[in-house]
């Protein structure tokens, strides 16, 4: 009897850089973690697709031909250092795999291993689940600029490139356990484009409890194509130092304390590029709404900067800015004074802080349903696109915000939610 046969979808543990865009997206939750590897329960993935275009390395774009009986368990690839090889003709012979009986055909998958489309979410009032990640976009806005990615990394020709630290600065209140800093990363002669919304990773040096070196750290950049200094080829980074777990518990973050304790004119391991899709329009009278939290505020930075630039040059036409920007209290705001000094024609900025004594609780949605009115207006105008990025926590609030918004508005979420995903506009990272 021929062994049912599939396409099972892997990521690749050498390239990926753990950035749980994958996890976040996935419609039927197949994505699962530990402490070192991502990886694809064959038992849920229903091969719909979904996370394949967002992934800013390529890592998740890999199958094995395989009988559905010997699939790889998430066991086996949690212990993984790198994908398996492929089976052999004679290998899958050898497990009841008649030649010719591979997924290529449709004849060789069984009903379920068919792909399927992914469906937006329901939005009808009493729902009881609101799976805000459908609505993130894959696409980038369709005047983005090119972004070169994967310059650098494992399966690139180079591995890695050597940045040298040209500044290292804090942001946010000393004297606060909240430790963020801004790190200036400058490349020399060798070439590194990036623009904004994209990200690098860093490779901490030495070796985990487990012997193996540290895999890389994503961080997004902070700074506008033309670098932090204009006219350098340099980048800069926000970073937040770990010194807890997600339960509250001591623990040192390998990467953020390395970079928060950096001094000037130390070399760093860096890879990338990474990122197609999280990048800003660039089109006359395009508007801008960002909604972050703590070092999220990284690529919203970067965007608002290149926008300052090109209006302090004259060059470019600009529509509106709008920030909501969301952190326990003003003291652990990074950037909060630069900030302040902006010009309140250029950017419309929002805070909000859910842990200054005796004050409420305020969230970042909470501020944008205060602003309605507003945010109504430009959800209505095809050339508003919104970005998210920050904890995982905030992005049902912040997109069930936009779905009130304009449903107060007496505007068609299902319509305007379909239409920010297919047209670049709305753009989640989360972590």
């Amino acid at each position: 009897m021929t062994e049912a046969v599939i396409q099972q979808h892997l990521i690749d543990p050498e390239i990926c850089i753990r950035c749980n865009t994958c996890e976040a997206i996935c419609p039927v939750a197949a994505i699962t973690h530990d402490t070192r590897n991502y990886v694809v329960d064959a038992e849920k993935c229903n091969l719909c697709m979904a996370c394949i275009a967002p992934c800013p390395t390529g890592s998740i774009d890999n199958w094995r031909t395989m009988p559905r009986a010997t699939a790889y368990s998430v066991a086996d690839q949690l212990g993984w250092n790198e994908l398996p090889a492929e089976l052999t003709a004679d290998q899958l012979a050898a497990q009841g795999v008649a030649a010719g009986s591979t997924p290529g055909s449709a004849s060789a998958l069984a009903p379920a291993d068919m792909p399927v489309a992914p469906v937006l979410p329901a939005a009808a009032s009493g729902e009881t689940s609101f799976q805000s990640a459908q609505y993130g976009a894959t696409l980038p806005p369709w005047s983005a600029a090119h972004a070169y990615t994967n310059l650098y990394g494992p399966k690139a020709a180079a591995k890695n490139i050597t940045a040298s630290v040209a500044g290292n600065v804090r942001v946010t209140a000393v004297g606060h356990e909240y430790d963020t800093h801004h790190i200036v990363l400058d490349f020399g002669s060798m070439p590194f484009p990036v623009l904004e919304g994209q990200s690098i990773g860093i490779i901490p040096p030495g070796v985990d409890a487990n012997g193996r070196p540290h895999h890389p750290r994503q961080y997004s950049i902070a700074s506008p194509r033309n670098g932090e200094r204009p006219g350098y080829n340099n980048l800069s980074l926000t970073i937040k130092r770990v010194l807890e777990d997600p339960q509250g518990q001591p623990m040192r973050g390998v990467a953020s304390n390395y970079m928060c304790d950096l001094q000037v004119g130390d070399k760093v391991q860096v890879i990338g590029p990474f990122g197609a899709s999280f990048l800003m329009p660039n089109h006359p009278r395009s508007h801008i709404v960002m909604i972050c939290t703590g070092t999220g505020s990284a690529p919203m930075r970067a965007m608002t900067e290149w926008r300052r630039r090109l209006r302090q040059s004259g060059k470019f036409e600009g529509g509106k800015l709008m920030l909501f920007f969301g952190a326990r209290t003003k003291e652990e705001l990074p950037y909060f004074g630069p900030l302040q000094n902006l010009p309140k024609d250029f950017i419309d900025i929002n805070f909000a802080f859910s842990r200054t004594p005796g004050q409420p609780k305020r969230y970042v949605q909470d501020l944008m349903r205060e602003r309605a009115a507003d945010l109504a207006l430009l959800l209505a105008d095809p050339n508003t696109f919104f970005y998210v990025c920050g904890l995982k926590s905030m992005e049902e609030g912040v997109v069930l915000a936009l779905r009130d918004v304009a449903q107060q508005a007496g505007l068609a979420w299902e319509t305007i939610g379909a239409a920010l995903k297919a047209e670049g506009r709305l753009h989640l990272e989360t972590y």
